[in-house]
């Protein structure tokens, strides 16, 4: 009976996603972000993996606040013994194993260290403290709203030995991986700075423009963020896809990129990287950069083209990307997003290299272009981009799965019934387990959204997510920007499903209580068991072999879903308020077989009690 069911519902989701609409909407007349841009220089020594670094940063304050003082990160530090990050590895309950204990063994030629030694505002030296992680400093002169200032800094740095996302001979021997690898300006907005230590979580950053000149020994090649400006110069001249580089073999070379409205910059660098071309949807040239290895050339070429329709997916999916080009690089501890490019290793098969791919690309839509606060909110990247992922995995590897979300609902269930779950609304660094922090970013994020496409209809998802990446894309959105999007695409009220659902732990539990027939007619009653609020779609087959769905509305939503399932006759009940534990309708004809949410969309943590069926 199941199985039936399912071959039911399971012909819903992508078609609708995929609908387009247009719906009126109204930005916050208030809203304002800064603006930070960066013209840097470097030069490294890769006999002692060390680099000096100038920087210029134009740096614009559209607040309404004058600011007395900055923020500034300086991410390598956390590669040094004693630090916050190295700390919270060896004293959290499940160190990620990357990590562990890792740090606190590195000598000094192996740790990591961004150290300035010249800063400046307008000119004139600046007072500054560090700690760790972060750098403040004491404005000479406050810039007022409006204002524009002019931040000089030379530092001196090193590339700590590869443990986490960032670092230099990673375990499949790439030379450099250069993330979190400059003194970045913290983020100010609405609600103040965000000087987050770096304790090898999320990133928030302020979008800007980079001009970025790399000197480095002639036989490295680089991919990274930006557009190349000097491909001849270098030696380095694209050609034709599926051939390699060029690469002169003396001296040293600057590598030049520009890239605009962004907020990070990323790159890596190895002597032996083959680099292959590959034209992408809209124009956008997708760049390859891997180890000259013959056990992962076959999947490297094979990635290529699926990296191709996977842009494209999400392009129909959420909106176009906004970028001429993108680039998948060998490099890393697993797979990492950056602007205009991904990190991954990649000694993997085939499936698993366009898996990992596919996540990171995806975050390009959810963290590089709409840039929520992943520190704040790491759900709304981490969690959306699964979903998308998710989709596309099924259908450009052909998985075919009725529910590709499934493994993020497993995983749901799991820690909502553990007695260990922490709301979504904690910050990324207080979780406190790496498991928890895990599966509430990743797979209750997921959840989030594929269930919200049960509340509201998978059409009505699919026209928000494309509302939203259209309203709100360079502008840091919020979950209230989201949510809100969703309602003036539904015409439903939906602020309880955000409150529950990520700012609290209460769960869903829904049942059938009881069922009763007298004169081949039946009274039926359901039970609210959990505390957060749903509708309810209930599948009802009866003895004489017909079907019919009952949609129950729920009340603080003031509106209903369409009926998905043109192909079942539906009838809709009255709705349920949420604080009646009971709901009670009846049938006019006996039933063989009452299901609650026959497609399991709704993130319900006790499945036995939705299904009754006839003895």
């Amino acid at each position: 009976m199941i199985s039936f069911i399912n071959n039911i519902f399971s012909k819903t989701v992508m078609g609708s996603l995929l609908i387009t609409v247009s719906v009126v909407s109204a930005q916050n007349t208030c809203y304002w972000q800064q603006q930070a841009d960066y013209v840097m220089e470097i030069d490294m020594d890769v006999k002692k993996h060390q680099y000096q670094g100038k920087q210029e940063l134009k740096y614009t304050n559209n607040s309404p606040d004058t600011l007395a003082y900055v923020f500034y990160h300086l991410y390598f530090n956390a590669f040094q013994p004693g630090s916050e990050m190295d700390v919270r590895s060896r004293t959290i309950e499940d160190p990620d194993g990357r990590i562990g204990d890792r740090i606190s063994k590195l000598k000094p030629d192996e740790i990591g260290y961004i150290r300035p030694h010249k800063f400046t505002q307008n000119g004139e030296s600046l007072n500054y403290t560090i700690k760790g992680t972060v750098l403040k400093a004491d404005l000479n002169k406050p810039i007022a709203p409006g204002e524009i200032t002019v931040f000089n800094m030379e530092w001196e740095a090193q590339v700590p030995i590869q443990i986490r996302r960032s670092g230099r001979d990673n375990e499949e021997g790439v030379a450099y991986t250069m993330t979190q690898w400059f003194p970045k300006i913290a983020e100010y907005d609405f609600e103040g700075w965000h000087a987050d230590p770096y304790i090898a979580r999320e990133f928030y950053s302020v979008w800007g423009n980079y001009d970025v000149k790399i000197t480095i020994d002639a036989a490295y090649t680089i991919g990274g963020t930006g557009y190349l400006q000097n491909p001849a110069e270098v030696g380095h001249g694209y050609t034709a896809p599926g051939q390699k580089w060029m690469k002169p073999k003396k001296g040293k070379y600057t590598w030049h990129f520009i890239a605009p409205d962004v907020h990070d910059f990323a790159w890596a660098a190895d002597s032996n990287y083959i680099h292959d071309t590959y034209e992408g949807p809209n124009g956008v040239t997708l760049h390859f950069f891997y180890k000259d290895d013959p056990e992962i050339r076959e999947n490297w070429k094979a990635l290529q083209p699926k990296t191709a329709a996977l842009m494209e997916f999400f392009n129909e999916l959420v909106g176009p990307y906004p970028y001429e080009q993108y680039s998948v690089i060998q490099g890393g501890d697993g797979g990492m997003e950056y602007a205009m490019c991904t990190m991954i290793t990649g000694k993997r098969s085939l499936e698993s290299l366009v898996g990992v791919t596919a996540h990171e690309l995806a975050h390009k839509w959810f963290q590089f272009i709409l840039a929520s606060n992943e520190s704040r909110h790491p759900w709304m990247d981490e969690g959306f981009t699964v979903f998308i992922a998710d989709e596309a995995m099924n259908v450009v590897m052909e998985e075919n799965k009725d529910n590709p979300h499934s493994g993020s609902y497993r995983n749901y269930y799991f820690m909502a019934t553990s007695g260990n779950e922490q709301p979504l609304s904690t910050h990324a660094d207080r979780y406190e387990t790496n498991r928890s922090y895990g599966i509430n970013s990743y797979s209750k994020g997921s959840v989030f959204l594929n269930q919200l496409g049960y509340v509201m209809g998978t059409e009505n998802l699919g026209k928000t997510l494309r509302k939203f990446y259209e309203n709100f894309k360079f502008k840091h959105p919020t979950p209230n920007d989201f949510i809100r999007t969703a309602e003036k695409v539904s015409g439903m009220q939906l602020d309880w499903y955000l409150i529950d659902f990520t700012q609290t732990t209460n769960s869903i539990d829904y049942g059938i209580k009881s069922v009763t027939t007298e004169n081949n007619k039946a009274t039926v009653t359901l039970e609210r068991i959990g505390l957060m609020p749903m509708p309810l779609d209930i599948f009802v087959s009866y003895e004489d072999g017909t079907h019919e769905l009952i949609y129950i509305p729920l009340r603080q939503m003031w509106g209903e879903k369409t009926n998905e399932f043109t192909t079942l006759n539906r009838s809709v009940l009255d709705d349920w308020a949420w604080a009646y534990p009971t709901y009670t309708f009846e049938l006019e004809k006996k039933p063989q077989t009452i299901v609650i949410d026959a497609t399991q969309r709704m993130a319900d943590i006790n499945w036995e009690n939705n299904i009754w069926q006839q003895n």
